[in-house]
């Protein structure tokens, strides 16, 4: 008879296990952010794991380069949520993807710097009339933003010839070569050449808000993983504010997960959390749809996006924290 109760007991303990394993799969789970341990735009990220501030509902961070990818592996895998730029997005949907935005992470492109070579004659952006200004990619955000810089300077399309690099890490080695005369780069590569190359103009002085970076959902999830989605976007919040408040601190997590020497990345995270915008670089969640409407503008310069979009029918705020909700 002892023989079959310690069997038995051994088959619930067996039981139990696997229920807590299957428990535990369900509550957590990993999250794709677009470029993760790259682009600044996903440094909250990095503290709220080293925080714990998802209390244990994601187990890990994917990186996905570049917004399409991003949105095919969203769509493809069984993951819940992903950081993405808003273009990436409103392009899918239009193409029948059923997917929400749910969170307005990045307000800005405060990220954004030009450099110059330190003996350059050029000075600001008034002076760019014959030279060559880099750019990444064909439909990129720093292609867009160089036609832009040219308008802002008061000049014609042919006054500057616009190079494409195939990268904003290969635009530095090109204005290296004497390829280009003008880099773009973003944080923390701004922080860590400063010294070696001179900026000339960086996008707080030069652009308005433009919503930068997105959280975004798949239908499916959003109906049956509203707290988990809840979780993702309360604890990147409280991450934001923990940048606010702790800026060394958090930079110095930064460092570890980005691989940055812990000056560039008290430098980078202090730069962005001090930009003088209008709206701060990250958000907590809330949608600026402004900002959204002329990072679209920005897209349709380089032929990546269309006609109008209606927002507002795009976003789904009932996962963001009630102080985050209210489009305006």
């Amino acid at each position: 008879m002892r023989i079959f109760k310690d069997a038995r007991a051994r088959c619930l303990s067996l039981a139990l296990l696997a229920w807590t394993l299957h428990a535990t799969a369900i509550k957590a789970e990993e999250i794709v952010v677009s470029n993760y341990g790259v682009s600044a735009s996903g440094m909250p990220f990095a503290i709220a794991m080293e925080k714990g501030f998802f209390e244990g509902k994601v187990t890990g961070i994917l990186s996905s380069q570049g917004g399409g990818t991003t949105v095919r592996n969203l769509l493809a895998g069984d993951i819940a949520y992903a950081e993405v730029s808003p273009i990436a997005v409103a392009t899918a949907i239009r193409q029948g993807a059923a997917l929400k935005i749910i969170s307005n992470n990045v307000q800005t492109v405060s990220e954004f710097g030009w450099m110059v070579k330190s003996d350059s004659p050029i000075k600001s952006i008034a002076d760019l009339k014959g030279k060559k200004l880099g750019y990444s990619s064909p439909r990129s955000v720093s292609q867009a933003l160089a036609m832009l810089i040219v308008e802002k300077a008061g000049l014609k399309p042919s006054d500057v010839q616009l190079v494409m690099t195939g990268g904003l890490g290969e635009a530095l080695v090109a204005l290296d070569l004497g390829a280009i005369d003008v880099a773009p780069a973003t944080e923390p590569l701004l922080s860590k050449y400063r010294d070696k190359y001179r900026i000339i103009a960086t996008a707080t002085e030069l652009f308005p808000s433009m919503s930068n970076v997105v959280g975004v959902t798949t239908e499916a999830a959003a109906g049956k993983r509203g707290d988990f989605l809840k979780s993702v976007v309360a604890g990147r919040a409280k991450a934001v504010a923990f940048m606010k408040e702790r800026p060394e601190e958090a930079a110095a997590i930064v460092a570890k997960v980005y691989k940055l020497e812990l000056p560039v990345a008290i430098q980078s995270v202090r730069n962005l959390i001090e930009a003088k915008t209008t709206l701060p670089y990250w958000s907590a969640g809330k949608f600026d749809l402004a900002g959204l409407k002329e990072m679209w503008r920005a897209q349709i310069l380089v032929g990546a996006a269309e006609g109008d979009v209606d927002w507002a029918k795009l976003i789904d705020e009932r996962f963001l924290p009630e102080s985050e909700r209210g489009l305006k």
